[in-house]
């Protein structure tokens, strides 16, 4: 059992007092039974057993009451966010239930606990607080622009209190989260004068030398500053009035943190630091005359002192994105010294510093040329305590694009929206990239098509036997994966290729055939490959058949040899190709009839074509003497012809074609359940027809694939042609 926290009489009475306090200030936004409820809960919590004291010996209910009055002063919130702060340690504790809150004080207390404990949990995988993702991470977690409010406070607040704490460890810790996390997300929202505040408390903790002694000389030198201050603004006082403006002028000292970070970037000593403090004119005066009236002054403050034109800074006519609007200029004062003046009205001087919280106080004023969309939202949020829509503007605008994941370790890597697991893989390194098949995701194993979302933990798992594919390129969706996976894929043709062109040759040896490096060339080219890789791909995975490679090969080595026996060899230059001429020629020549009984003439049907009986034919003559039978149409007919026209006999069936063929079918058509077997039932069918083979290939909902069939003549081949490309699903149907 939990030991039951007790409370201080200091504590119970600054927690009555600042009850009290937060009572009178958003009185008129509670709504009825807000507080019997609210006080009811912290009576529970208060003598309940759940809550305990922090690293720091400090009670959280106090901290809750500190910061809440805090988020009043700074950023002028009212009800949801006091209520949610004051019963964030009650849902912590189990006391209550996020459904309870909604029930007894409504959807958006409800929704900006959520956001707080959604936050919670994300510092429970220990990330690395000091990058710019995990703040980027922070805001896209946040749900509600209220939370990450109540976060700057939180730890603004913290800091305050820590000052006498033992435990410097957890001081450290707590002051690098603000100087790399919570000062910058406050310099985000334009709140200044938080962020400075969170900057000096790091810094004293942090570097305290540092701190004190700029402190110290500060201290020393502040009657001198003030004094030289008095003479600069006092003729500047006397002009203005005369010009008859309404404003007040003073004087603004540099954080320890900016001249400390001065002094370090120009490696000087703190006398060495010269813009100490920067003069603020403030103007009093309506909204429709802000522009005229803050270049009034500059024309009277430049006819007064010389400016350094260098470092004149316009932001009236264009905010900055965070909404900062003011003139900032250089002159050169008395002893020669240059002094900062920023001209700005009341309305601007809130705005700069309290930041975008500062915007609700100016019901009806409309964002300046250059202001973000996204400030405007967050106005009207404050106005309408409504912070899910102005959350969702900025995450928009500023993260719409990215996604942010942890690794095992705690590291946060930044994605672009959309990308998967094996961006991730290749992002960590090329080898893990290549040999991922999934990864275990908060937990969970996941494929690598898994997309990452914002928060996840990736565990990347990798397989020896997995090799890139060139479908992951519609996988990933960064450039950096994309090339990696081109490199890998480059690397696996170049073994592949090695590994088929050793295949070809051993077998080449095997048969003993002379390899000649241009005669594959031919070979690839008459193949229609338009790459070599290609090619050897193909040989690799077993596409193409070697042997019927191999009789391509000797059909192009042997056309290239010099006639036999009666053809004379003539000079190329002699020869002109005439088809009439061949055709008249061949119209004489004896016409060799191809029929089962026939004897005496060694003649085969050429495996580059496989023609059947019916089908138009024409012989060529082979360096050895025997006849190949091509089709007419053979890929191979017009280059035959044009180089060994004086190698072609006329050729013509005879008979009646009882003799069995082989041909190919090429399929081509939707991938659908049961159209293959519609495809080998219609085959099936037919008579005197055999399936011999068939090889199926799918891919993004295609499938092509090859039929070899035994078939006696070209017209059942025609017909089932016709009864195949009639199946449903199919597309195309051609023969190879």
């Amino acid at each position: 059992m939990t030991e039951r926290i007790v409370f201080t009489l200091n504590e119970r009475n600054e927690m009555m007092q600042l009850y009290q306090w937060l009572k009178e200030q958003i009185g008129s936004s509670l709504e009825e039974g807000d507080e019997p409820k609210m006080r009811h809960h912290i009576g529970k919590l208060m003598i309940g057993e759940g809550l305990q004291r922090d690293v720091f010996d400090l009670n959280p209910m106090l901290l809750g009451f500190q910061t809440a009055r805090l988020m009043v002063e700074e950023t002028g919130l009212k009800r949801d966010s006091v209520l949610a702060i004051l019963l964030r340690y009650s849902v912590d504790c189990g006391q209550l239930s996020l459904y309870d809150v909604e029930r007894d004080f409504g959807e958006s207390v409800c929704r900006i606990l959520h956001g707080l404990h959604r936050i919670q949990d994300l510092y429970k995988k220990k990330p690395v607080i000091e990058s710019e993702n995990f703040r980027n991470l922070l805001l896209s977690f946040a749900e509600d622009m209220r939370v990450i409010l109540i976060m700057i406070a939180d730890r603004v607040n913290l800091m305050r209190q820590i000052r006498d704490t033992t435990n410097e460890e957890a001081r450290r810790e707590v002051s690098l989260e603000a100087s790399y996390l919570y000062a910058p997300l406050a310099h985000k929202l334009g709140l200044y004068k938080l962020k400075s505040e969170l900057e000096d408390q790091s810094l004293k903790y942090l570097e305290h030398d540092a701190y004190y002694l700029i402190k110290d000389k500060l201290s020393e030198t502040k009657k001198s500053r003030d004094a030289y201050i008095e003479r600069f603004i006092a003729p500047i006082e006397q002009k203005l009035r005369a010009s008859g403006l309404s404003f007040h002028i003073k004087g603004r000292t540099k954080s320890i943190h900016s001249i400390w970070q001065k002094m370090k970037k120009q490696k000087c000593g703190f006398e060495g630091v010269y813009d100490l403090f920067a003069i603020r004119i403030i103007i009093d005066c309506p909204i429709e005359k802000e522009k005229i009236q803050c270049w009034q002054v500059y024309s009277i403050v430049t006819d007064m002192y010389q400016p350094n034109p260098k470092r004149l800074r316009d932001w009236l006519s264009v905010p900055k994105s965070n909404g900062y609007e003011s003139l900032h200029i250089t002159v050169l004062g008395p002893e020669q010294r240059w002094v900062e003046i920023q001209i700005r009205t009341e309305r601007m001087d809130e705005v700069a510093e309290r930041g975008v919280a500062a915007h609700w106080r100016y019901k009806g004023i409309k964002g300046e040329s250059g202001l973000d969309e996204w400030l405007t939202s967050i106005r009207q949020m404050l106005e309408t305590s409504d912070g899910r829509e102005a959350m969702d503007q900025f995450k928009m605008d500023l993260y719409e694009d990215e996604v942010f994941v942890f690794t095992p370790r705690g590291d946060l890597l930044k994605f672009p929206s959309g990308a998967t697991v094996l961006d991730m893989a290749y992002h960590i390194h090329s080898k893990i990239g290549s040999t991922c098949v999934g990864a275990r995701v908060n937990n969970k194993v996941v494929t690598f098509r898994y997309v990452l979302h914002s928060g996840d933990q990736v565990e990347i798992l990798t397989a020896s036997n997995q090799k890139p594919k060139q479908e992951w390129l519609n996988v990933v969706k960064t450039s950096r994966a994309k090339a990696k996976i081109r490199l890998a894929l480059k690397e696996t043709l170049v073994k592949e290729g090695l590994f088929a062109k050793e295949m070809i040759e051993r077998k080449f040896k095997n048969r003993k055939i002379e390899f000649e490096e241009s005669v594959m060339q031919q070979l690839v080219k008459k193949l229609h490959f338009k790459e070599v890789s290609d090619f050897y791909r193909q040989v690799a995975d077993g596409t193409l058949d070697i042997n019927t490679l191999i009789d391509k090969y000797l059909e192009i080595q042997q056309g290239e040899k010099a006639a036999t026996g009666d053809n004379q060899a003539r000079s190329a230059e002699d020869f002109v190709f005439d088809e009439q001429q061949l055709s008249q020629v061949s119209q004489s020549d004896d016409v060799l009839i191809i029929d089962r009984n026939l004897k005496g003439i060694d003649y085969q049907l050429a495996r580059c074509c496989n023609p059947i009986y019916g089908d138009d034919v024409f012989g060529f003559v082979t360096v050895s003497g025997g006849i190949k039978i091509h089709r007419t149409d053979c890929p191979n007919a017009p280059e035959l012809r044009r180089r060994f026209g004086y190698r072609i006999v006329r050729a013509k069936w005879s008979g009646k074609g009882s003799s069995q063929y082989s041909i190919t079918l090429r399929v081509i058509g939707v991938d659908d359940i049961g159209i293959v077997n519609n495809l080998t039932s219609i085959i099936s069918k037919e008579e005197k027809l055999v399936l011999r083979s068939i090889n199926i290939d799918s891919h993004d909902g295609l499938f092509r694939g090859n039929l070899v069939i035994m078939i006696d003549n070209n017209t059942k081949l025609e017909s089932l042609i016709k009864k195949l490309r009639n199946v449903k699903g199919v597309k195309q149907v051609e023969r190879i």
